[in-house]
């Protein structure tokens, strides 16, 4: 999967899109044929994947955390599942906040430990059953959304308000991962994360096919402070564009802005630079809370950025209160049919 979204899959179709439709449609097969027809194995408890249509973030992880807090507060045990993207480890591994770095387990898999027991697999049937095995008694799929290596109950599918699907092409031409009539297929529901129009043409597409959307924001926790400041910004993630905007809508003034990969670990001559040109200006830095958790464990000054950066925390915000316990109810109920079914016809996981 294509780590880096060029500039252009976010904009209207070009020469360049449009040179790529056969290497697209080449793709869109392939995705399309491992989500129809891929192995999907089962566990005993309801599986829920948060995923996208696109690739880069839209907000999953956020709303993964919403729905295991929503879960907590109804008496489950929810577990997440993750692919530990970025991190070096290759085997199923329960992630410790206290014991593992991002350059071992990837960063998403530390924010989401630090709310309920994740597990990291390349094989995502085989983290399963450990969380299974843990006590989990509901999973949340952090992204997997097309990999149909595991029978999902429910599956919420995110969608940036602000950037739609781009351009609509597939990988390489833009960021759709598989052709959208397969994905539709498989999508349980929509959530619409924030203001703008770019999504209407897919939940459109999705209305026709049957699906409920639900639509939620993002909301930063505090920070008021920050308001009237001079600051360096830094991100490493897929739009750091977002997370800009969002230090701007608390007032703050970014006099510096440093963008970094998804998922990239900045070097230590870059951690060097931050701090020395926030010092020698006198700006205030802040960061996203996976670019932060990078920091932990890192060599040279990372340990003094740590301590002078301000980590601006979101939470994913339902317009419905509601949606979150109706998503996992919804989960739930089909599971239990998926195992009557499992049950009649002699299949198991």
């Amino acid at each position: 999967m294509v780590s880096e979204a060029p500039p252009f899959w976010w904009r209207k179709p070009d020469w360049r899109a449009w040179g790529l439709s056969p290497f697209s449609f080449l793709y869109g097969r392939i995705a399309g044929h491992r989500m129809v027809n891929g192995k999907r194995a089962s566990v005993p408890v309801p599986v829920i994947c948060v995923g996208n249509f696109t690739v880069g973030g839209a907000g999953k992880t956020p709303t993964a955390l919403a729905l295991a807090q929503a879960a907590k507060a109804k008496g489950m045990k929810p577990g997440f599942l993750s692919r530990g993207y970025g991190g070096s480890l290759d085997v199923t591994t329960v992630v410790d906040p206290e014991h593992h770095h991002a350059t071992a387990v990837g960063d998403e898999p530390l924010l989401l430990a630090r709310e309920a027991l994740t597990v990291i697999a390349r094989r995502r049937a085989e983290g399963a059953e450990r969380l299974v095995r843990e006590g989990a008694d509901l999973i949340i799929m952090d992204d997997g959304f097309q990999s149909a290596q595991l029978a999902i109950d429910y599956a919420l599918v995110v969608i940036d308000a602000g950037r739609g699907i781009g351009n609509g092409h597939l990988v390489p031409g833009g960021p759709v991962r598989a052709p959208l009539r397969t994905q539709l297929l498989y999508a349980s529901a929509l959530l619409k994360v924030g203001d703008g129009n770019a999504a209407d043409r897919i939940v459109r597409l999705a209305a026709r096919a049957g699906k409920p959307f639900f639509a939620a924001s993002v909301k930063v926790r505090g920070q008021e402070d920050l308001r009237g400041r001079n600051v360096l910004a830094f991100a490493g993630i897929a739009d750091p564009g977002k997370f800009f905007r969002t230090v701007e809508t608390l007032g703050a003034n970014i006099a510096i802005r440093r963008t970094f990969g998804d998922h990239e670990h900045p070097g230590e001559d870059e951690v060097a630079d931050i701090l020395d040109i926030a010092a020698r200006e006198g700006l205030q830095i802040v960061t996203t809370s996976k670019d932060y958790v990078r920091l932990i464990g890192h060599h040279g000054r990372a340990d003094e950025l740590l301590e002078r950066c301000r980590v601006i925390e979101i939470d994913m915000v339902f317009d419905d209160p509601q949606a979150p316990k109706l998503i996992i109810d919804r989960a739930i109920a089909t599971a239990r049919e998926r195992r009557l079914r499992e049950g009649r016809t002699g299949k198991s996981g």
